[in-house]
């Protein structure tokens, strides 16, 4: 088996990955998508498999997508890809599957948004159909700051403002938890706490290991069946009255922060998983 690791950046998450590799004894080749070249009709990687790493969003679904085209087996799919790297599109996912999540609804214009805002109620969170690491969110606590938010969308003017997406605020324990799939086990999961609304371990959240129990499991399984399975992390807010909600279903999650307080081996989970989609 040759496995092919498509990246933009070796950060600690890819290291840990080709560290598992080695220790398998597997052959891999390094592509890094700030060189890489694909012409389109003539297939050029001899991959049994290629685990996608890439920063970029839309260098990963382009990658995916003719890599899927020239017969290489990816982890993701570039189905999975496409639709977890929009949170519109994970959302869709989810409700037609009915997994339990935050009510969300959608506007094309600030007028619109602003309709869709008071119908959630304040405070409610303003998001980007395309986005990660907790950026460009906001909460809106009433109707002044809907309207310069909103205002401020429709000036900036750019892809990410075009589609306004907004979530009822679900009032969080100050922490949320990220749960990791692996194709049909939940590996593990982590609380990630933080004193501010948004608890991304990438905005400061502190990670403390989570008790993967049934419900969690279970939920988790269930979202990432629902966007197509695969190596997926699923976050999941606790609401006040004891229900959990799927927020989020990453494809290309980072992990450095959840290997020690959960105590798995989760690089080495996913080179295994890599191992079972290139035999498969």
């Amino acid at each position: 088996m040759k496995a092919g690791i498509l990246y933009s950046r070796a950060r600690l998450e890819e290291k840990l990955i080709l560290q598992a590799l080695k220790e398998r004894g597997i052959d891999y080749e390094l592509i890094n998508d700030q060189q890489l070249v694909l012409d389109m009709d003539r297939p050029s990687l001899d991959c049994d498999v290629v685990l996608e790493r890439c920063i970029s969003h839309g260098r990963a679904l382009a990658a995916l997508r003719i890599l899927k085209d020239w017969g290489i087996k990816t982890v993701n799919t570039y189905e999975v890809a496409a639709i977890c790297g929009s949170k519109l599109e994970t959302t869709s996912a989810l409700v037609r599957h009915e997994v339990p999540s935050p009510r969300t609804l959608v506007a094309f214009t600030p007028e619109s948004a602003l309709e869709a805002i008071q119908r959630v109620g304040y405070p409610a969170v303003l998001k980007p159909a395309v986005g990660s690491w907790g950026r460009l969110l906001c909460k809106v606590n009433d109707r002044e700051a809907a309207e310069a938010v909103l205002e401020h969308k429709k000036v900036l003017g750019s892809y990410h403002h075009s589609i306004f997406y907004i979530q009822e605020y679900i009032d969080k324990p100050q922490r949320d938890i990220r749960a990791f799939v692996v194709g049909d086990e939940t590996i593990c999961a982590i609380y990630r706490y933080s004193d501010h609304w948004i608890t991304n371990t990438a905005r400061g959240g502190r990670a403390e290991n989570c008790p993967v129990t049934p419900q969690i499991g279970q939920l988790s399984l269930a979202a990432a069946e629902a966007v197509g399975g695969g190596v997926v992390a699923v976050d999941i807010l606790e609401t006040d009255d004891g229900r959990m909600l799927v927020n989020e279903v990453n494809y290309t999650m980072e992990f450095r922060n959840s290997i020690k307080p959960t105590g798995v081996d989760i690089p080495g989970k996913i080179v295994d998983y890599m191992v079972e989609v290139a035999s498969g």
